[in-house]
C-alpha cells in the first residue's frame, strides 16, 4: 500500500497538532462507549440487536463528527460504514464509531472508536482507540504507527508455518461465493500456517498485525471503515500491505492482505489460487 501523494505530511498539515486533536475526539467518543458497554448481550431478536447497534452509533456520532469536521475544515465525511470501494478526489474522513458494534452489544470486549483520514483513496493519518483497556493506536503516513506513543513493529517472522494469522467476514449478508472463498482460505492456511483465527472485526485483527503480536490478515470484501485504519497502522508499522495476489491494495482494491513482509510471498501463494 502506498501512502505517498506527492507532498510532504508537514505541507499537507498533518502534524502533530491535528493528531492530537483527533486523538482527543476519538477518545471523548470511545467514553461515550465504554459508558454504554454492558458486561451482557443486549437483544434477542434481530431487530433488537439492529436497534442497539444503530443506537451506539448514533450517540457516538453525536460527539465525533464535530470536532473531527473542524479539525480539519474542506475534508468530507463518507457516510455509510459498511460501504466499499473508491471515494471522489480529495480528503475524506472514514470513522467507525463503534467498530466491532456486533461485540460491544454481546457484552464483548473487541470494540473500538476509529478515525482515518483518506486523501485521494490512500489513508494518511488515523487513531484507533480501545476504551476498555485505554490503548490508542496511531499512524501518520511516514511517520511511522504507535501504540500510547510508543513505536509498533511488525513481525519477524518468516515462516508461514511458525505464523498466527487471522481473517473474517466484512460484514452480516456478504453473498455466497464469499463465504466459500473465506472457508476455502481458512482450511489453505489450516494447512499451511500454524494456527488460524476466524474474528470480527477487522481492525481489532490488524492492530495486532502492527504490534507483530499476529502475523497477517485477509479479507474478501472491501468494507473501508474496516480496513482503512488498520492498512495504515500495518504499512508504517513495517508490513506490507497488498492484495491477496500481491497486488498493490487502496479503496478501489476487492481482496486485501497485510502480513509481516517476512511470510507475505508464502500467504500470497496460498490464498491467490482461491478463485
Amino acid at each position: 500500500m502506498s501512502t505517498s501523494t506527492g507532498t510532504t505530511t508537514s505541507e499537507a498539515g498533518l502534524d502533530a497538532a491535528l493528531l492530537t486533536r483527533v486523538t482527543a475526539a476519538v477518545r471523548t467518543a470511545g467514553d461515550v462507549l465504554r459508558e454504554r458497554h454492558t458486561p451482557h448481550a443486549r437483544g434477542v431478536e434481530l431487530d433488537e440487536i439492529v436497534a442497539e447497534i444503530h443506537a451506539n452509533d448514533d450517540a457516538v456520532l453525536d460527539v465525533l463528527r464535530e470536532p473531527l469536521m473542524a479539525a480539519r475544515p474542506g475534508a468530507r465525511w463518507a457516510e455509510d460504514e459498511l460501504e466499499g470501494g473508491a471515494l471522489p478526489p480529495g480528503e475524506w474522513w472514514i470513522v467507525d464509531p463503534a467498530e466491532g458494534n456486533i461485540n460491544h452489544v454481546h457484552g464483548m470486549s473487541d470494540w473500538a472508536v476509529t478515525a482515518t483520514l483518506v486523501r485521494d483513496n490512500h489513508p494518511v493519518l488515523t487513531v484507533v482507540h480501545l476504551p476498555l483497556t485505554g490503548d490508542w493506536y496511531t499512524a501518520v503516513a511516514g511517520h511511522g504507527a504507535r501504540l500510547n506513543g510508543a513505536p509498533l513493529r511488525v513481525s519477524a517472522k518468516s515462516d508461514l508455518g511458525a505464523a498466527l494469522v487471522s481473517t473474517g467476514q466484512a460484514r452480516p449478508g456478504e453473498d455466497e461465493r464469499t463465504f466459500h472463498r473465506i472457508g476455502a482460505s481458512v482450511t489453505r492456511m489450516l494447512i499451511h500456517g500454524l494456527v488460524v483465527r476466524v474474528s470480527v472485526p477487522a481492525t481489532l485483527q490488524l492492530i495486532h498485525v502492527a504490534a507483530g503480536r499476529m502475523d497477517a490478515f485477509w479479507q474478501f470484501s472491501n468494507v473501508r471503515s474496516g480496513l482503512v485504519a488498520g492498512a495504515l497502522l500495518v504499512a508504517e508499522a513495517g508490513g506490507t500491505v497488498t492484495d491477496t495476489r500481491g497486488n498493490p491494495w487502496d479503496l478501489t482494491g476487492g481482496d486485501f492482505l497485510a502480513t509481516a513482509p517476512g511470510i507475505h510471498a508464502e500467504a500470497v501463494s496460498v490464498l491467490s489460487p482461491i478463485g
